[in-house]
């Protein structure tokens, strides 16, 4: 039972730990966002000050100048776009009859006699209500409402103080997110090597490779983003230009401001020079215009320019950051939205460096893509050849065969005889494996790779004139269909080689077939097994072939066994006991490269591996 309930916790510790640290990241969010503000501030000028420090400028000093010119700037450009803004709201009332024209010219005469029968309908419904009832009817009784007596002095201080905490609140919060970059940034060093201390000693590779990570990528999305909202801002600034909107500087400043906040600034920025553009043109051509460029504009940012230069240094996903950014967004309101990239950053290097949270790099992360072999076996699982075929057809684009053999078709033929020996896969399902490799195998026989323009086909040609039709290959397949097909594979690039091969079963192999190949001492013998369930086989074949075969080179191919550093080869060799081959390969690229190699010092040439 102890077993039992310590598994159980071990399983549902890191679901524990990250409600826990939700509950906390919601109750504790005036203090966390401040926080994650000047820590994500800090990330943005940190490069800065490292760089005035690399050119000998004291710390205090480097941080002061850096935090100066910063603050500087951002209140600069607040201030002016502020008053800017305040100036079009307060000219926009000079402009309303003509937004009432452009709107009467949008509704339809439909609209509009629908929009009477409403009006007539209501003054119907009033003139009943305030018809006065019949003279033998009584009135019901009215409430009588309560007085209350208000201190007008006691509602307007009320209110006063209202307002001067609505503009003391934010002025706090930024008082503090200021006090708190500049001690990040005087104090980063302390801050890594607290964290070390609570990860503890033993975990100091792998928290000092996550913050490393971390800081990298945030600082790198934090400036490229910087540089895309400043570009689009100007190319949005433009294109208002040429079209002919007042104040055209201060929608694109506007617009490369608000791209800080995901989607509800992008919009933003669109509808303010749209409001401006209705109310002052004449013609509904200028605001077609300006939907036309927001679109060709952020269709291009957000499809083509940020998925390259974010995702691969961010490693979120797409969706991943759409979904994150409504989290963040319900949990802290516009500073979660604000803040939702660079803490899903971090939730996505946690869970690359910490085994038990995995599961959030692999929901969250880029990697998040089955492997070739991988995903032809679950389309075979699927029982979809036409898609299984597609994906091996994608890798072998520009590839030699042997890579596609040994990279996807013998890797899936591994699991499906992983998951046959143990019962999760039914008889239907593998012999559908079987045949749709068998048939992929067969029709690749005729396969041409092609070749890059650069390069001469001269080398190929003088290789194959060293190799003589006298160097024979004997293929011998250990037991079910997967090493008959594994042997098929190995005998279509034998024969590709210019090797004449012949393909055995091992229930074919007979003692005069041994015997005859003994005249032949320059025959190559292959055993082709396929782990993990074919190796004892695989011995006994090799112990019959040696006895009967003593000069002959003999290989034993355990394909797709992966490499054991506790073993070396030789050691491997000895487990076969008597009969011992003379190498073992792991991979067809490597039987192919021994093959060749023996018949070149056969014939007198010399080849480097």
């Amino acid at each position: 039972m102890s077993r039992v309930s310590t598994a159980e916790i071990s399983r549902t510790q890191p679901t524990l730990v990250l409600a826990v640290t939700v509950l906390i990241l919601y109750f504790a969010r005036d203090l966390l966002i401040p926080l994650t503000f000047a820590l994500t501030l800090s990330f943005l000028l940190a490069p800065a000050v490292s760089r005035l420090e690399r050119r000998r400028v004291p710390r205090v000093l480097a941080v002061a100048l850096t935090c100066i010119v910063t603050f500087i700037g951002i209140f600069s450009v607040g201030y002016v776009v502020s008053r800017q803004l305040l100036n079009v709201a307060n000219d926009l009332p000079a402009y309303r009859l003509n937004i009432q024209r452009k709107m009467a010219t949008v509704h339809s005469p439909a609209e509009q006699s629908l929009e009477k029968a409403f009006n007539a309908v209501e003054g119907i419904s009033g003139d009943i209500t305030t018809t006065a009832p019949p003279s033998g009817l009584q009135q019901p009784p009215t409430q009588v409402q309560p007085v209350r007596v208000i201190d007008p002095d006691r509602s307007q201080l009320q209110a006063n103080a209202d307002l001067l905490m609505r503009f003391l609140r934010p002025i706090g919060t930024v008082g503090v997110v200021i006090v708190f970059s500049i001690y990040l940034l005087m104090k980063r060093e302390e801050l890594r090597h607290r964290i070390l201390l609570l990860a503890g000693m033993g975990r100091i590779n792998l928290m000092t490779q996550a913050l490393q990570e971390a800081a990298t990528r945030i600082s790198q999305y934090l400036l490229f983003q910087l540089a895309v909202n400043a570009a689009y801002g100007i190319l949005f600034g433009g294109g208002l230009y040429l079209i002919g909107v007042p104040d055209a500087t201060l929608w694109g400043a506007l617009a490369g401001i608000l791209r800080i906040v995901p989607y509800v600034g992008t919009a933003t920025s669109l509808a303010l020079p749209l409001i401006v553009s209705v109310a002052i043109s004449t013609t509904w051509w200028p605001p077609i215009l300006i939907l036309c460029l927001f679109l060709a504009l952020e269709l291009t940012a957000t499809n083509f320019v940020e998925p390259w230069l974010y995702s691969t240094r961010t490693g979120i996903s797409s969706l991943a950051l759409l979904a994150m950014a409504i989290f963040w967004a319900l949990l802290w309101g516009w500073p979660g939205l604000i803040l939702s990239t660079p803490l899903t950053v971090c939730i996505v290097v946690i869970g690359r460096h910490v085994p038990q949270l995995s599961f959030l790099h692999t929901l969250l992360g880029t990697d998040a893509e089955l492997s070739a072999e991988a995903l032809f076996y679950e389309r075979l699982l699927a029982m979809d050849q036409h898609e299984a075929r597609a994906v091996a057809n994608r890798f072998l684009e520009g590839k030699p065969l042997v890579e596609l053999y040994d990279s996807v078709l013998i890797p899936a033929l591994a699991l499906v005889e992983q998951d046959r020996h143990q019962g999760n896969l039914d008889d239907k399902r593998s012999d559908f494996f079987f045949l749709t490799i068998g048939e992929i195998v067969a029709e690749l026989t005729d396969y041409h790779q092609k070749q890059p323009a650069d390069i001469s086909p001269a080398a190929p040609k003088r290789i194959s004139r060293q190799i003589e039709n006298d160097f024979a290959v004997v293929c011998i397949s250990v037991s079910d269909q997967a090493d008959e097909l594994t042997t098929l594979m190995l005998g279509q690039l034998m024969e590709r080689a210019s090797h004449p091969t012949l393909l055995l079963s091992a229930a074919s192999v007979a003692g005069e077939i041994l015997d005859s190949l003994a005249a032949e001492p320059t025959t190559v013998v292959f055993i082709s097994a396929l782990p993990p369930f074919a190796f004892s086989q695989a011995r006994a074949i090799c112990q019959r072939v040696r006895s009967h075969l003593p000069n002959n080179r003999i290989i034993v191919g355990l394909w797709n066994s992966p490499n054991d550093p506790d073993q070396t080869p030789e050691q491997l060799i000895e487990r076969f006991g008597s009969g011992k081959p003379n190498t073992i390969v792991t991979s067809l690229a490597q039987a192919l490269q021994q093959v060749t190699h023996w018949h070149l010092q056969q014939s007198g040439q010399f080849m480097r591996f």
